[in-house]
């Protein structure tokens, strides 16, 4: 299973630092939200371009933004690997994961938990990713929402009965416990925001993700 440590979470002076702490994880999550869609405010493809000398790690860049397609083009220039929009501010989605796809970065559909998987099904074989909010988005170190397995149960199935490739991530409340669950509903990248950077060692904290995401329920 793929870990991305969300920035979120991250000291905001020393955030050059601090993704140095998780150099082995796979992405870094940068989380970028615009004070409108979700009500938090945080970073712009202005801090994509500042720490993209510092990693070589897959930046997976969430975006929580009203007009998403308006940011795709600086984001790429940034240095984005992969960029993730809501269907729930997308008017023309397919076209905006489309736009996404040629200008070089790997697309990925967002819904938030009670948005169902249905709704996203027409795109399901254009995209690289599909991220399943476990909690609603906007803010860091809330409560897992079980109910939300479901969905990834049930992407994992459509995945599998039409031959799809998609990673399966999740983001909100994981820990060394909800990533067993999660793992085992299906999914294949995992972020977590507080439960690695909000302590002394985050390398032991990403280490036991790992194991928690090996163990067999």
């Amino acid at each position: 299973m793929k870990l991305a440590p969300s920035i979120l979470s991250a000291d905001f002076a020393n955030l050059a630092t601090e993704i140095g702490k998780v150099a082995d994880a796979e992405y870094i999550h940068i989380d970028i939200m615009d004070g409108h869609f979700v009500d938090n405010l945080t970073f712009g493809a202005n801090v994509v371009k500042a720490l993209r000398p510092y990693s070589k790690q897959v930046f997976d860049c969430h975006l929580m933004v009203t007009n998403p397609e308006n940011m795709l083009d600086v984001l790429k220039q940034a240095g984005a690997d992969i960029v993730g929009v809501h269907y729930e501010a997308c008017p023309h989605l397919h076209r905006t994961l489309v736009k996404i796809k040629e200008l070089g970065m790997k697309a990925e559909v967002v819904i938030n938990p009670a948005t169902p998987v249905s709704v996203i099904e027409p795109v399901l074989a254009i995209v690289d990713q599909v991220l399943v909010m476990t909690v609603d988005p906007g803010l860091g170190g809330q409560v897992f929402l079980q109910e939300t397995l479901s969905k990834i149960s049930q992407l994992a199935k459509y995945k599998h009965q039409h031959a799809l490739n998609f990673e399966i991530e999740v983001d909100g409340g994981i820990n060394d416990q909800t990533i067993q669950l999660a793992k085992k509903a299906g999914a294949t990248v995992a972020v977590a925001g507080s439960y690695v950077f909000r302590v002394e060692n985050p390398v032991e904290r990403l280490n036991a993700l790992r194991i928690g995401a090996a163990e067999r329920r």
